[in-house]
């Protein structure tokens, strides 16, 4: 009874691998539909085309719209009044009547046109700085989105690499159980390791289609990509910058604190008599003469001294200034762990790359060891896990390295990987 049981179970574990190996074959196959991405560089240089480069052009241009209609002056008023007419006795009927046509402009004093031409331009300098920050933000995107998606295209061959070696091993064990050299429970581990294996390479393959789906969305690929030839986990990172130029969200910070300052002298200027010139003739009804008028008006700043908006324009500004400080912190503090973060990510890529190195070699030599009965199945496992982690940690090492190039190419105001295009 016990070596029928040991015949069932082999044949269980036979039948078990004989399905991995199927399946092993159908996810090896290249697909024929793959269709690989544009590379990073042809991404790059259509970025006015996203969304978000749009909304900031569009941005730009109503900025600069609003600078040229600061420069307009105000309209003139034409005004047309009849006067003693349509009455009683002499003033019945409109040909008594006295007639004035007059003609008022706005004088825009104290520098009101000025003030708001370049509170406008202020803000057109502004907006065309958040443009190019949002250009940088976008291809920092658009980067880690295109790493992300080459990444989990790496996993997935890795796991179907996984999978291979799995059921190899497996092939293995049940060939030294058949032979009495290693006890049924190792036949019954290959088996679970076996599956464990197809199941990480199904979630790879999902999360390499998810990837791929979004990268097709982010990039508007007109065709959507499956596949990536020349990515950027193996691109090398810019040079470091040792200018001195300030983070564009400083700039960004700093031109807004300008507008701001701009606008506290357009409240100042309309606390104060808006002069209006009017100039016009009259024609007297009953003695059939004109003459011509002149005049000047403007309001007494009894009560409206626009004292409110002022202060509230002063304390905006103060709060752009406290933006400007902060940005600058920020920046620098953010610096300073970019850089560092990328130096220890070059480090950390060189130490994953040997480490990936010794575990092939450590696994080559058990894989020998094993067939010849030397070392056990589960050296062999341990070591075929090993040269898996491995491998997986490689490919982290190279994400982190993308990501910190990002996050210093945003504090540098450049596009990420701007030298290796």
């Amino acid at each position: 009874m016990l070596s029928l049981h040991r015949r069932r179970s082999r044949l269980a574990i036979g039948c078990a691998l004989g399905c991995a190996l199927v399946l092993l074959g159908a996810a090896s196959a290249a697909p024929s539909w793959a269709d690989p991405a544009p590379t990073y560089a042809e991404l790059v240089a259509r970025l006015d085309q996203t969304p978000a480069s749009a909304e900031a052009a569009a941005l730009v241009d109503a900025a600069e719209a609003r600078v040229r209609q600061a420069r307009v002056r105000p309209n003139p008023s034409l005004d047309l009044s009849a006067e003693n007419v349509a009455g009683s006795g002499p003033y019945n009927g409109f040909g008594g009547g006295d007639f004035s046509l007059s003609f008022s402009q706005d004088l825009e004093l104290w520098g009101r046109r000025p003030a708001r031409v370049n509170a406008a331009r202020a803000d057109a300098g502004a907006a065309s700085l958040r443009r190019d920050l949002a250009l940088i933000d976008t291809a920092g995107r658009l980067a880690l989105i295109y790493a992300e998606a080459e990444a989990a295209q790496r996993r997935a061959a890795l796991a179907e690499e996984a999978l291979s070696l799995s059921v190899a091993d497996a092939r293995a064990a049940l060939a030294l159980v058949e032979e009495g050299r290693e006890p049924l429970l190792r036949g019954i581990q290959a088996e679970s390791e076996a599956a464990a294996a197809r199941a990480a390479l199904d979630e790879a393959k999902a999360e390499r289609d998810a990837a791929f789906a979004r990268l097709s969305a982010v990039a508007m690929l007109p065709t959507p990509a499956t596949s990536i030839n020349a990515g950027l986990l193996d691109a090398s990172a810019t040079r470091l910058s040792l200018s001195d130029r300030e983070a564009p969200t400083v700039r960004v910070a700093e031109a807004e604190a300008t507008a701001a300052e701009r606008r506290i002298d357009i409240e100042r200027i309309n606390g104060r008599p808006d002069v209006t010139a009017r100039v016009g003739v009259t024609r007297f009804g009953a003695e059939d003469q004109t003459a011509l008028t002149f005049g000047l008006s403007l309001p007494l700043p009894l009560f409206d001294r626009n004292r409110g908006n002022i202060d509230a324009a002063r304390a905006e500004h103060r709060a752009a200034e406290a933006r400007v400080m902060q940005a600058r912190q920020d920046a620098g503090a953010d610096r300073a762990a970019a850089v560092a973060r990328l130096a220890s990510s070059a480090s950390r890529v060189s130490a994953a790359d040997a480490g990936v190195s010794a575990a092939e070699e450590a696994y080559r030599l058990s894989r020998i060891g094993a067939e010849a009965g030397r070392i056990s199945q589960l050296e062999l496992r341990t070591g075929r896990a090993a040269l898996i982690n491995a491998r997986s940690a490689a490919v982290d090492a190279r994400m982190a390295r993308v990501r910190a190039e990002i996050d210093l190419a945003r504090l540098e105001g450049r596009l990420p990987f701007e030298g290796s295009r």
